[in-house]
């Protein structure tokens, strides 16, 4: 069906709005006579009836029907650009992104549509062909937001200029796919997972679950990891330092049987990673603190601009519209008794039995504990300060704080 002023005149659709006006006509007889749904058709009334003199149903293009020979310029350049970080064969890139372009375009005060950026793509041989893929099925299995923090990390060189590999924390909300924590960190250690748990908790409250893969920061299986423990000991009769933080918030964990089956954070990491690698090599960037300037940059584009196509929501807004419902399955956020600051739930934990002489040993510094008897029992939480390089040690015995110093982490032995 061709467009309404190609096909009648103005003097033909306005007797026909007339006759409508003056009920001469029903309106679904107009609709049918212009081949027009009762959308246009009152669009067309609606102008009709502004000023019937002026009424005219002639196209007007809002924008121009050719581009510039600067923007066509602008378009090029930033496709070859993009061509040349496809064919490099040390980035984790292998396809080519025209939103990425377009949105780098319009930074520029340049607005094009993804379709003309591909059509320029073709003609300048900037275009690989898609490969089929399978048909979208995914789902949302949670019924509120908490229910499940998807949490995962990623290590790659994400930029070209860099020296060294960074790993990417994430912890997304299973509902409503937003992006609860994002950080990049020099080294994963259970530390850097810690922390994450301890800011999506004091952010958002408790959830319900967590949903992890079985790196050994989350999970001791017996086989993998019996070359240092006691082969009497089970899959998971001993926790490590992240899932004991776990067991005491109250906090549930699940862990994936395979790869594949966590896909529903893989599929943001591998958006995170095409789009940030993209700007640290277009910039050249080098610095930590300038990838996370591009981190942040893309995050708040995931989570407040992005529609997400699973869910067909903004996730920021699908969030928060299960907040204020009450589809939420977040707990305040406390501590557990008898501890009173985070020091002593979000940290390092390990036991010492004190020897004769009522001290321990820790990398090898000897610690008087007062207040304690010989031979018993103390509990040891560790606190890093990386940017300090100083180690808090909290002393605990039978539930009750006894003693607190600070070490040089320089001494310690332990990855933090």
């Amino acid at each position: 069906m061709g467009q309404l002023h190609k096909r009648f005149s103005v003097e033909q659709v306005k007797m026909l709005l007339e006759s409508y006006v003056h009920g001469t006509i029903v309106r679904a007889e107009v609709e049918e006579i212009l081949q027009i749904n009762k959308t246009r058709f009152f669009a067309i009334l609606k102008e009709y009836r502004k000023d019937p003199e002026s009424f005219s149903i002639a196209y007007e293009r809002k924008t121009p029907a050719r581009l510039s020979a600067e923007v066509e310029a602008a378009i090029a350049a930033e496709l070859l650009r993009e061509k040349a970080l496809v064919e490099d064969p040390q980035l984790p890139i292998s396809s080519y992104n025209y939103l990425a372009i377009c949105d780098r375009l319009k930074k520029k005060g340049i607005t094009v549509s993804a379709t003309t950026i591909t059509k320029r793509a073709k003609e300048l041989d900037c275009y690989l062909p898609h490969r089929k893929q399978k048909v979208h099925d995914r789902e949302v299995i949670t019924a509120a937001i908490g229910a499940l923090v998807q949490h995962d990390a990623s290590t790659h060189r994400w930029s070209p200029f860099a020296e060294e590999k960074w790993t990417l924390i994430t912890s997304l909300d299973d509902y409503s796919r937003k992006l609860l924590y994002a950080d990049f960190v020099t080294q994963e250690s259970s530390w850097a997972h810690i922390q994450a748990a301890q800011a999506v908790m004091k952010t958002y409250g408790l959830p319900l679950s967590y949903y992890v893969d079985n790196l050994r920061v989350f999970r001791f299986v017996q086989n993998r990891d019996s070359l240092w423990r006691k082969h009497v000991l089970q899959t998971d009769d001993i926790d490590p330092q992240w899932r004991q933080v776990m067991r005491l918030m109250g906090v549930d964990v699940t862990y994936a049987l395979s790869p594949q089956a966590k896909g529903k954070i893989e599929r943001p990491y591998r958006w995170l990673q095409d789009r940030i690698v993209r700007t640290c090599a277009l910039e050249n960037l080098t610095t930590l603190e300038e990838a996370r300037g591009v981190l942040r940059d893309e995050v708040d584009r995931y989570n407040n601009h992005q529609v997400h196509s699973t869910t067909g929501e903004i996730p920021s807004l699908r969030f928060e519209n299960a907040r204020k419902s009450g589809t939420s399955l977040f707990r305040p956020f406390s501590l557990p008794k008898p501890y009173t600051s985070p020091k002593d739930v979000f940290c390092l934990h390990e036991t010492r039995i004190l020897d004769g002489y009522g001290l321990i040993s820790l990398f090898n510094h000897k610690i008087d504990v007062p207040y304690v008897p010989d031979r018993e029992e103390v509990e040891l939480h560790m606190i890093p300060d990386l940017a300090k390089q100083a180690l808090e040690v909290r002393i605990w015995f039978e539930q009750k704080m006894v003693h607190s110093l600070t070490l040089p982490l320089a001494d310690s032995s332990v990855h933090f």
